[in-house]
């Protein structure tokens, strides 16, 4: 059995304070995520998906780490996949021991620094949220929102580990598919973390119903487009008049599919009218339907239907 977490209770403390962050530098002197993590961490990322706002989602690997991160212009929030090990953190006087394991959750608040000892080599998931994303969420949510992030360490939360921690294999090699998914899983990991880890709890607003036809079927036709930038999130809730995450529970209201999941059910069904009405090559399917390479649509398919390509068109030909 794993050792269970331990904590000194002065770490969870909001990002303001200087026992939480060790002191914060102004915004024009921080690293963003991507570059400070790349620093410190001495090595590339599994996979990185960001905007140019630096919001995204990077998956790392790397060696054990004992060093200071820097203050970042980002809010980082890290899902644990690693094997089970004791860690340290200090932020300033403040010293945080706890156990690495899946279902805990790590925050670094924007613009805190800490220095961590982590003994044996670390898999993680980690979500770069920009203060401005987190404030939109907020201003989605009940008034009086606080956006004041708790350090965490080895926190457990079950709940954003796992949406986390699904990221790192959901990205199918398709722009519109995967800017879709990360702009719903980012909005979804900002409510969630005013949920849980602010300084006081945040009740979100309840759903809202569903589109009217109208707008629905305007939605469908964006989504349905060849141009990535007809389906972005932004463009799809723009057209409705909801902020992002209304529309994206409206949509699931009236669908019962999220905007992502929806249009991956549609490409899917292009790919099975292709193959099974055509001879297309799977490559040429591939690159039809916007897909990066051949590789990466039947990994795409094959977590679909279960099947390759090749196979499935073989059975139903």
């Amino acid at each position: 059995m794993s050792e269970p977490i331990t904590h000194d209770s002065a770490h969870e403390n909001p990002a303001t304070s200087p026992e939480a962050s060790g002191g914060h530098r102004p915004l024009s002197d921080q690293r963003s995520a991507d570059a400070e993590m790349a620093r410190v961490l001495h090595t590339t990322p599994i996979r990185m998906a960001l905007d140019s706002s630096g919001a995204g989602i990077a998956h790392w690997q790397h060696e054990p780490l004992h060093d200071v991160v820097q203050p970042m212009s980002h809010h980082v929030i890290m899902a644990y996949n690693g094997s089970v090990q004791r860690m340290e953190r200090r932020s300033g006087q403040s010293v945080a021991k706890g156990t690495f394991r899946r279902g805990v959750v790590i925050i670094i608040p924007e613009g805190s620094s800490s220095r961590w000892d982590i003994p044996k080599p670390v898999d993680v998931v980690q979500l770069y949220l920009p203060h401005a994303t987190l404030r939109r969420v907020a201003d989605e949510a009940t008034t009086g929102t606080p956006t004041d992030l708790l350090e965490r360490t080895a926190h457990p939360d079950p709940i954003t580990s796992r949406l986390l921690l699904s990221a790192a294999g959901a990205l199918e090699g398709h722009g519109a598919l995967d800017t879709l998914f990360r702009h719903q899983l980012i909005d979804l990991l900002a409510m969630r973390v005013l949920a849980a880890h602010t300084s006081a709890p945040t009740t979100l607003q309840p759903a809202i119903g569903g589109l009217s036809p109208k707008v629905l079927a305007r939605a469908i036709e964006r989504l349905r487009s060849d141009s990535d930038t007809d389906v972005s999130l932004d463009a799809l809730a723009s057209d409705a008049d909801l902020s992002r995450s209304h529309f994206c529970r409206a949509f699931k209201e009236s669908t019962g599919l999220s905007p992502h999941g929806w249009l991956r059910q549609y490409r899917l069904e292009q790919a099975m009218n292709m193959l099974r009405d055509t001879d297309t090559s799977i490559a040429m399917v591939a690159a039809e339907l916007g897909y990066a390479s051949q590789t990466a649509f039947a990994a795409a398919f094959r977590r679909l239907t279960g099947e390759a390509p090749s196979d499935w068109r073989r059975r139903v030909g």
